[in-house]
């Protein structure tokens, strides 16, 4: 084993406790962590690499041991988190050989040593929705879920053949879903650009739910980034498609995600606030399908921006299934008689998931064909919630 340089360590500490200390949990951790680098400009790129795993991995353990220093909590989450640490075997040397054990083993060794509770890691068990199992979403809360990406269709020999010119390890995990390794060199791939999209396994396998039929009309009401739009397009490509949110900005970027993704089908788009009265711009309008893709609590996502346990209150879930039922009440009249609607969430509430589509069927008599929670805990990916219900 290599010889630990202590100053060394202790460089990288003050590194991330600087950056956690000018974190205001107001946007992103993501974001704010690229403004702090580029203000701190000394800071090279192992530093960089280093400061960024230590304040990830921190956000991991979510609220436990909150009355512990920050410097000990940090001790726990790398033991957590990583299977080789200078931090904790400088720190914590009687742990170093249960690094190489399985998380939940990690967890039991903590209970006895420092009181550690998985509930606490993500203390909102008592709100999920039926099928997630607590303790297996609570420990991969603990692990960085893998990168994957969508490869359009006609495209798998070329899009395999370049991963391979580049010696990028790849796994299929679908028809078109392939997993590769986080932090893996995309800007490489510029040869294929358009040939793949990123997309997290979960958010593809819900194309199961969107029964496109061939030229139906159908409408993304809350597109954001379009990555169910360009999905649907891909596969549907003779889809009358009308993507509509509530700022200029996303459809412009969505224009420019379509370019790049080299998407020849026609669309319309609309900017559309759902919060508020829709009928003066969409008089007249209806349609086979809507996507609804609604504005969530981002839950089963937390993997990826884990700085979000911290920042979600309670009562926030409530508000959100609120928003949700208003926004699902003002699209439902543009759907047809036998028309479908898709419910989709990136959250693991059950207020969000399966108690809207109650009130979906309560007050608005749809039926309900189809219901999963995509429990991506399993294939390190996120976890969604997809529901197909038909009117009439």
């Amino acid at each position: 084993m290599a010889e630990i340089n202590e100053r060394r360590v202790e460089q990288q500490l003050r590194n991330f406790e600087r950056a956690i200390g000018a974190y205001q949990n107001d946007e992103p951790f993501a974001r704010f962590l690229g403004r702090f680098f580029k203000e701190n400009k000394q800071m090279g790129s192992s530093d960089r690499r280093m400061t960024s795993r230590l304040c990830y991995n921190y956000f991991r353990i979510g609220n436990a041991l909150s009355d512990t220093g920050i410097r000990d909590r940090l001790i726990v989450a790398e033991f957590l988190c990583e299977t080789e640490s200078d931090l904790v075997s400088l720190y914590q040397p009687t742990w170093v050989e249960w690094l190489s054990y399985s998380i939940a083993d990690k967890v039991d060794f903590l209970k006895n040593e420092v009181s550690f509770d998985l509930n606490d890691v993500f203390p909102f068990a008592g709100y999920l929705s039926d099928a997630i199992d607590f303790i297996s979403l609570a420990q991969a809360q603990l692990m960085q879920p893998d990168l994957f990406i969508r490869v359009k269709k006609g495209s798998t020999l070329r899009v395999e053949n370049e991963l391979n010119h580049h010696r990028i390890a790849f796994e299929q995990c679908g028809d078109n879903a392939y997993r590769l390794a986080n932090g893996t060199r995309l800007q490489d791939l510029r040869k294929i650009e358009g040939d793949y999209e990123v997309q997290d396994l979960s958010s593809q396998k819900t194309l199961d739910f969107i029964p496109v039929q061939k030229e139906d009309k159908w409408w993304d009401a809350c597109a954001a980034s379009g990555g169910k739009s360009l999905m649907i397009l891909d596969i549907y490509p003779n889809v009358d498609l009308l993507v509509s949110d509530i700022r200029l900005s996303i459809l412009r970027n969505l224009d420019e995600r379509f370019m790049k993704a080299k998407i020849r089908t026609s669309y319309r788009k609309k900017i559309l606030d759902l919060t508020n009265d829709i009928h003066g711009l969409m008089e007249g309008e209806a349609f086979d399908g809507i996507l609804l893709d609604a504005p969530c609590s981002g839950s089963g996502t937390w993997g990826r921006t884990p700085e979000m346990i911290q920042q979600l209150n309670i009562s926030d879930i409530a508000l959100y299934a609120e928003r949700q039922r208003n926004i699902a009440s003002r699209v439902i009249p543009y759907l047809k008689e036998g028309g479908v609607l898709v419910y989709l969430t990136c959250s693991v509430f059950k207020a969000e998931n399966e108690e809207v589509i109650s009130f979906l069927k309560e007050v608005h008599g749809l039926k309900v064909e189809a219901m999963e929670t995509i429990k991506g805990y399993d294939n390190k990916a996120d976890n969604m919630f997809a529901a197909q219900l038909r009117k009439g």
